[in-house]
């Protein structure tokens, strides 16, 4: 199996087909990771660059752990420690990654768009870890494979993505994943955090919390972007934590097996309380360890099982 593309930049224009080969991928790497011996020869020789331009813990660390079990040798810039503080620009900087023999580059952005003028300037793989308010293609690949994993079958799934949906990358590449794989996608959260038109992204919106969990499959919990916003989208937090702040009662209005999710990092007591993040429900540990599964697989098919005709 192959993708029909050089780069994984985001999921709006993945195909369906495209994404259940990431999954089905994945499942074989979660294999790996479930031995004894946790590594592969797979990417011997090959070089891995995470070029981050905004702090990240677990997507950066996710993935390099990943290219460490297909035996890939790593390497990691940060904007604050390299020529960028120069006045590097980014097209230097990747042609310069380049030339030093990178066969993949990770990135991540603070600028929508960052990832695919990267991707127009070198024949490498690029791999979008976040570029702005834009997309987490990543993020919601493992989380579309953890629903699989527990669930048997993302089709027909009802998934609530509560929260900072106007400034949540997370949110955007979820809904594209979760619509083409056929799930019923909800909304929750106050009208100001929401999109401009919303309407046209094939979901249900609710400013209700309670009605808007009523008999779920899951609910994906997302934290305040406060660092992306430049105003008040909202009086406090304390009263955003009175109406869409996530409790055990809350929890029993969706389904009684539903999955309690969360991309990280975690402000417990604001969108979620701290017994429901630790809750039997709770598969926000698996996310963590569905990423290096999803990452694995990514890096193998972009740099060995991929096209890499442009």
């Amino acid at each position: 199996m192959s993708l029909a593309t050089k780069d994984l930049l985001g999921l709006e224009n993945l195909t369906q087909e495209n994404i259940e080969i990431i999954l089905d991928n994945a499942k074989s790497m979660k294999e790996v990771l479930g031995r004894s011996i946790k590594k592969v020869p797979t990417l011997r020789g090959k070089l891995v660059v995470n070029l981050f331009y905004e702090p990240s813990t677990r997507t950066k660390s996710s993935f390099s752990l990943a290219a460490k079990r297909l035996s890939a040798d790593g390497m990691s810039l940060s904007a604050k420690r390299s020529s960028v503080v120069k006045g590097e620009s980014l097209v230097d900087t990747a042609r310069t990654l380049r030339a030093l023999g990178a066969d993949a580059v990770v990135m991540r952005h603070g600028v929508p768009g960052a990832a695919k003028l990267l991707a127009e300037t070198i024949d490498i793989p690029v791999l979008n870890a976040g570029d702005g308010a834009h997309e987490h293609p990543t993020q919601a690949l493992l989380d579309l494979f953890t629903i699989q994993e527990r669930k048997k079958n993302i089709a027909g799934q009802k998934v609530a993505i509560v929260g900072d949906i106007k400034h949540s990358r997370v949110a955007r590449s979820n809904i594209w994943g979760l619509n083409k794989l056929g799930a019923e996608v909800r909304l929750i959260g106050p009208s100001t955090l929401m999109p401009e038109q919303i309407e046209d992204l094939d979901v249900e919106v609710y400013s209700d919390l309670e009605a808007g969990l009523k008999n779920v499959d899951v609910a994906y919990l997302l934290r305040i972007q406060r660092e992306r916003q430049d105003k008040g989208f909202f009086p406090t937090i304390k009263e955003y934590t009175k109406f869409y702040g996530v409790r055990e009662k809350h929890l029993k209005l969706a389904k009684e097996d539903a999955l309690i999710m969360h991309p990280g990092p975690i402000n417990r007591g604001i969108e979620i309380s701290s017994q429901l993040a630790y809750d039997e429900q709770s598969v926000i540990e698996d996310q963590v360890s569905n990423g290096v599964a999803i990452r694995m697989a990514l890096l193998y098919l972009l740099i060995e099982g991929g096209n890499q005709d442009e």
